[in-house]
């Protein structure tokens, strides 16, 4: 493979190209009108326009995407995380151009792409499942009457898609029904299907994952789990290796089922299954993405396995160079989403000019980035900018190189989610591991940062004051 399309843009297609850089492959960028000064783009060897800034004139095309691939003698399409990633289509679509999709086969994409028929593929390999109904409804009286069953509190899921998109927590029966209809026009709107299904909704549940990569020799492993439970509107904004409340035996037990989950529809690449956990650490089978992880840096650091190198030497055919028994886990990684929202009004997206932008460095702090000083933030995609991960031989250590990064992360024009980052670092549930996905709703408080940056300023109106005082002083004074 010595030449690679990212079908992709911002942070993701950069981490990407540093690893094809890294092992001598040349890349190709596509980009949209408004990406044109983007880093991805600069940053590899060429680059392509495929369309206008809205990502259904851009990169959700597939066909446009694999034209410029062919045009340049592409080997491999990396399509990163998002628009075409998890797209079966489109990864036929390369397979029959006769470029290698750097991820799975259409197989694992369409089984795990759907929450139901996901669920109906791993029961053969008794993974524990949350209690409920495992086929779509859309028949509210029917799904009314198996929520009775179940018993409240009940989930209603989209089973064609996730992000939080067509999910409803239903406490009482009086509420079902508009909940239900509420759900299935999300769902459709999102996914163009409408189909739900029912389970038990778990009150404190953590969201544990756990990283797999699988070869296509038949070895399959797990790299151990991520803590994703601090979570807005449903959707990751932390992320940390590993959880501090899994004891050795309920990791084990859960790396085991997720290697059964990859087994059970023949996965190949790099994966992720995702549990939720009750407070007695019993665990059940959620959903298989199929595809790199936003949070994969945390579980690179505590392995030291690059996992773009592990895809693309898997999609080149090659053996994992290790067993289970290999890998280990050494230290403890934390990420923040950099988010281009303000969490001082309720995460609203925040979008504007980086007057300012300046990243932190210093030992354990690595920094994906997408953008830079200068550019505009545009409207069009997903608001992350940038990820801030840090590293540190215990939990602690790298709560506190965390806390230290976000006061060096600098950041003018728009609002982001580091003041959210600071305050659940410096917060004790977090600190002391005790959260659920509840946190948001528990613990966090807008207010509370106000205050702080309130002081803030009036500490640095001080210290300003003070400093055109001297200065005055020192004027004033005879030579």
């Amino acid at each position: 493979m010595k030449k690679i399309l990212v079908a992709n843009r911002g942070e993701i297609a950069v981490r990407i190209m540093t690893t094809a850089k890294k092992m001598g492959i040349k890349t190709v960028a596509v980009y949209s009108t408004v990406d044109r000064n983007a880093p991805h783009v600069r940053m590899a060897d060429e680059a392509v326009c495929i369309g206008e800034a809205p990502s259904n004139q851009s990169y959700l095309l597939g066909d446009k995407i694999l034209e410029v691939a062919k045009s340049l003698n592409v080997d491999g399409i990396h399509p990163g995380y998002g628009f075409l990633s998890e797209n079966s289509n489109f990864a036929l679509a390369c397979a029959n151009a006769g470029i290698t999709f750097i991820g799975p086969d259409t197989h694992a994409i369409e089984v795990m792409g759907n929450k139901l028929a996901a669920k109906d593929t791993v029961k053969a390999y008794d993974i524990p499942m949350v209690p409920g109904l495992d086929e779509a409804i859309t028949d509210i009286a029917k799904a009314k009457q198996v929520a009775k069953e179940i018993g409240f509190p009940i989930l209603i899921k989209a089973a064609a898609g996730g992000g939080g998109k067509g999910m409803r927590i239903v406490e009482k029966e009086e509420e079902f029904e508009n909940q239900m209809q509420r759900a299935t026009s999300e769902a459709t709107n999102a996914f163009g299907d409408g189909s739900v299904f029912i389970e038990k909704y778990i009150g404190s549940p953590r969201h544990i994952e756990i990283q797999v990569l699988a070869d296509k020799h038949g070895n399959v492993v797990h790299l151990f789990e991520r803590e994703c439970s601090i979570q807005r509107r449903h959707q990751k904004v932390i992320e940390e290796a590993p959880s501090a409340v899994l004891t050795p035996e309920v990791r084990k037990a859960m790396g085991e089922a997720a290697i059964k989950v990859a087994k059970s529809c023949a996965y190949v690449g790099a994966g992720t299954v995702e549990f939720l956990i009750d407070e007695n650490l019993n665990f059940y089978f959620l959903e298989m993405n199929t595809r790199l992880q936003v949070e994969h840096p945390v579980t690179e650091l505590i392995t030291g396995l690059d996992l773009v190198e592990m895809q693309i030497k898997v999609a080149r055919g090659e053996k994992l160079p290790f067993t289970q028994e290999d890998l280990e886990i050494k230290g403890h990684a934390m990420e923040l989403r950099i988010y281009a929202e303000d969490p001082l009004n309720d995460f609203l997206p925040s979008v504007g000019n980086l007057d300012i932008y300046q990243l932190p460095v210093g030992e354990g702090i690595r920094v994906d980035n997408g953008i830079e000083e200068g550019m505009d933030v545009p409207i069009y995609y997903d608001p992350m900018l940038a990820k801030l991960i840090t590293y540190g031989k215990t939990r602690e250590e790298a709560i506190e190189v965390m806390i230290e990064a976000i006061k060096q992360y600098k950041v003018k024009g728009i609002s982001t989610t580091l003041p959210f980052g600071k305050f659940v670092m410096e917060h004790n549930a977090f600190r002391e591991g005790q959260f659920d996905t509840n946190f948001v709703k528990k613990f966090y408080n807008a207010d509370l940062i106000k205050e702080e940056y309130k002081d803030e300023a009036e500490i640095a109106a001080y210290i300003a004051l003070q400093m055109y005082l001297e200065d005055q002083k020192q004027l004033r004074l005879p030579n």
